[in-house]
């Protein structure tokens, strides 16, 4: 799945796809961040709204 309209996407879908990415492709956040240029301020409040926030030790986004 594309990240492409990760700015308006719905934050939920938006969170199931980047965990996705994060366990299948990328080794971190910043590895993720890099490969599909996006920006990370725009990314985390895109999923703080939906209560995600990134856990490095998992590496994936999960609820508060």
């Amino acid at each position: 799945m594309s990240l492409t309209h990760y700015k308006t996407m719905d934050p939920v879908m938006l969170m199931s796809i980047v965990n996705m990415k994060l366990r299948d492709e990328c080794a971190s956040l910043d590895d993720l961040l890099a490969r599909y240029d996006l920006a990370r301020e725009v990314l985390e409040e895109r999923l703080a709204q939906a209560g995600y926030h990134y856990r490095p030790a998992s590496n994936q986004f999960s609820p508060d």
